[in-house]
């Protein structure tokens, strides 16, 4: 039976006949609405009967619908909707195995997490039922007496035969004397009989109140069941006996016709005019996680780009907030999307604690995980081989971000950390425990001038970026086989070439101090490693609250630069969409991609773009102070045990003046002298200068050397062919940069 128009179940929505993919013609599989009452063209999105609250979720296979769909009514409207067999990346997902263990059982951070969860759920239902218990009594004991005097009610009416009341009055109305005497004699009969089984009922409950006496335990279980009873019997229609600890969730049930309705109202199709019928790729509707999902094909010269610019009035059709709406793309055609929709705001739900609480080692050739996306699925960050940027508004969760991705580097006891953070805040005050090259704020402090310890590690990571290049081309190919940077390499003390991770927070700061030279020098070393130093196994971090620049010239130049060559990109809540763009990168907005319209109340949330092809919006870990301390001294503790602890961890805090690598090079040289290999040189810089030069290589002189354009040479020593450098292109190349 159908009632006003709506149809029966989804079979009458949505035919479900599989057609090949290839087939060009349109068709129209019949998807109701309820019956038009305007006349035709006096809307150009057909009226339906909301059964959004009332349809449950198709979720049937397609082998298990009806072939052929009911026929159109003359009064009813056919809305395009059909089924198509996916052609891409639908096909792998019906395929996929599910796995066997349940992720909340994986790992022992998540499962505490979730019987904390469930836990502190119950309990905070006992205790709000436990401080109501003496109103539920109450309540209980009413309710009760209302029942006793039901069932009273009801056994007088049933011992005294009244249904038979209207038949007598009927038999006297008419003066049917034989049919009274009848019925009179009859109902006497039967009270007799019944009255005898109420007074047996009287009897044994009083015997049972006798024996019950004698047992006061056994007497108040049964009086307490029969006052549940008896409150059941007798509460009032649509009253509970008990409240609602938490208050049930309500949400939009999303079918096939409310998709329809959406679509169309925005502007994405008709459903009457040729080729211009929304259709859905099999499955077709279906659940996905907390929330719907279906792939949607949009008329011809329609694509995602209307998708996006339409997105506010799709979250209308579908009278959902637009929170709750995803679009993301689809790799076989640019007129098919996937369009999820979330039963409730999944942005506003938090993740829980990070899983590096465990201590545990990590492994930096593995990505980092960050947090779920909005479906509840894990999302990770690959760190090696990469740069990063993390912008946003102030307290939005940028710095706590920035520093989850530290965490992760810091618990693999073989990555080497320099961390620089110029707004000088405590999140990062911590990492001194581990850090090799170690900075706050911008002011002096007991370690020496920040500014000037953030330049003397640039020069000195970016000699280790060129040094490293042409190592790795020099060693034999069974080591390195494609020139590359590799785990057993990266994890061997003798290469003295470990991954590297240099973390920024407030970079911008570094391009406005008050000395203007040292702005250039950061600026030029700074974009010098986030083009060159990541294929050399130094990744970069860098967060900041103003990415539309800073600075005149060529400073803003160079930041600007900086910025736009980070292949991965998290945007937290941004002030505009231009801001967004830049964070993400340009073309971000045009792909729907927004942070501007992330709520404020979304602390840690964030959109990912460049860690792979999907951009998840972010729900990140938490990973607040105390946390940090603890997963920072675990990886201390991991160091110490590998042999990796160095630098500013190990205590050497001591502050190097900045030197002139070329003048004092061209100092080490002897009046007669012409030539010095690169160890010999390493060595007297050593010893001449050993608050700046102390751990210098001759590898790491040769590259700052020849940054400069000095060339590596041969040359005779102690009857040796060495590398090394001659004293007049030293010269000369002090002369070439002198102004």
């Amino acid at each position: 039976m159908k009632l006003n128009g709506t149809p029966n179940s989804m079979a009458d929505v949505i035919n479900l006949r599989p057609l090949p993919v290839s087939d060009p013609e349109p068709y129209d599989p019949p998807l109701r609405s309820a019956p038009r009452t305007e006349p035709p063209g006096a809307s150009d999105v057909p009226t339906m009967q909301d059964t959004s609250y009332e349809v449950p979720l198709d979720d049937r296979d397609e082998a298990d619908a009806p072939q052929e769909a009911p026929a159109e009514s003359g009064a009813g409207r056919v809305l395009s909707g059909k089924v198509l067999r996916p052609a891409g990346n639908d096909a792998v997902t019906e395929g996929a195995r599910r796995p066997i263990v349940p992720p909340v059982f994986r790992d022992a951070v998540t499962f505490k997490a979730a019987v904390r969860k469930l836990v502190g759920r119950w309990l905070h239902i006992t205790g709000y039922h436990a401080v109501r218990a003496p109103w539920y009594a109450l309540k209980a004991t009413g309710y009760a007496a209302l029942g006793a005097a039901k069932l009273a009610r009801r056994q007088v009416r049933w011992w005294w035969l009244l249904e038979q009341e209207p038949l007598r009055q009927a038999a006297a109305s008419k003066g049917d004397a034989d049919l009274w005497l009848k019925l009179h004699r009859e109902a006497v009969k039967v009270r007799t009989g019944r009255g005898l089984a109420v007074l047996a009922e009287v009897i044994g409950l009083g015997a049972g109140g006798v024996l019950l006496a004698e047992a006061p335990v056994e007497a108040a279980i049964v009086s307490g069941l029969l006052v549940l009873l008896l409150a059941r019997h007798g509460r009032p229609a649509g009253r509970s006996l008990l409240g609602h600890a938490v208050i049930p969730s309500r949400y939009r049930i999303i079918t096939h016709d409310v998709v329809l309705r959406a679509y169309y109202a925005a502007g994405l199709g008709h459903p009457d005019k040729p080729q211009q019928q929304v259709q859905f790729a099999a499955p077709g509707l279906a659940a996905d996680g907390d929330g719907s999902k279906v792939t949607v094909d949009l008329p011809y010269g329609k694509g995602f780009n209307d998708v996006i610019k339409a997105k506010d009035a799709l979250a209308s059709g579908l009278d959902v907030a637009l929170s709750q709406v995803f679009v993301s793309r689809d790799e076989t055609s640019h007129r098919r999307h996937t369009l999820w929709v979330a039963n409730r705001d999944p942005l506003a739900v938090p993740v829980g604690r990070t899983p590096l609480l465990r201590g545990k080692p990590t492994d930096i050739w593995e990505p980092a995980p960050v947090g779920l996306d909005e479906r509840g699925r894990a999302v990770t960050v690959p760190l090696l081989w990469n740069s990063t940027m993390v912008g946003a508004q102030p307290r939005q969760g940028k710095t706590f971000f920035a520093r989850l991705l530290a965490l992760y580097a810091a618990l693999d006891p073989y990555v080497r950390l320099s961390v620089f953070d110029a707004s000088g805040k405590p999140d990062w005050r911590k990492f001194a425990l581990v850090a090799h090259q170690f900075s706050s704020g911008l002011v002096m402090t007991r370690d020496g001038d920040p500014v000037e310890i953030l330049i003397e590690a640039l020069r000195e990571l970016k000699a280790d970026v060129q040094n490293r290049y042409q190592r790795l081309s020099d060693l034999p190919t069974d080591v390195c086989p494609e020139g590359k940077l590799t785990r057993a390499i990266a994890r061997d003390p003798k290469y003295g070439m470990p991954v590297r991770g240099v973390f920024l927070d407030e970079f911008q700061e570094y391009y406005d101090t008050p000395d203007a030279e040292a702005n250039k020098e950061i600026a030029s070393l700074l974009l010098f490693l986030v083009k060159t130093a990541p294929a050399a196994g130094v990744f970069m971090v860098d967060a900041t609250q103003k990415p539309s620049g800073i600075g005149a010239g060529q400073v803003a130049t160079s930041f600007n630069s900086f910025r736009d060559n980070h292949q991965t990109r998290f945007s937290l809540r941004t002030g505009s969409w231009q801001v967004s763009d830049l964070v993400l990168g340009a073309g971000a907005y045009g792909e729907g991609l927004d942070s501007s319209l992330l709520l404020p109340s979304y602390k840690g949330v964030g959109i990912l773009r460049g860690a792979s092809d999907d951009t998840p919006t972010v729900r990140s870990h938490l990973a607040d102070a105390e946390d940090a301390e603890k997963i920072l001294l675990a990886a201390r503790d991991l160091r110490e045990r590998a042999g990796t602890l160095s630098g500013h961890a190990t205590g050497d805090h001591t502050a190097r003046q900045i030197r002139d690598v070329l003048a004092d090079t061209h100092a080490m040289f002897l009046p007669a002298e012409t030539f010095l290999p690169w160890q010999e040189l390493a060595a007297r810089l050593a010893d001449k200068l050993p608050q700046s030069y102390g751990d210098l290589t001759a590898e790491a002189i040769s590259a700052q050397v020849r940054s400069f354009g000095v060339p590596s040479v041969n040359g005779k020593r102690d009857g040796q062919v060495l590398k090394g450098a001659k004293c007049d292109a030293i010269t000369d190349a002090l002369k070439a940069r002198t102004p």
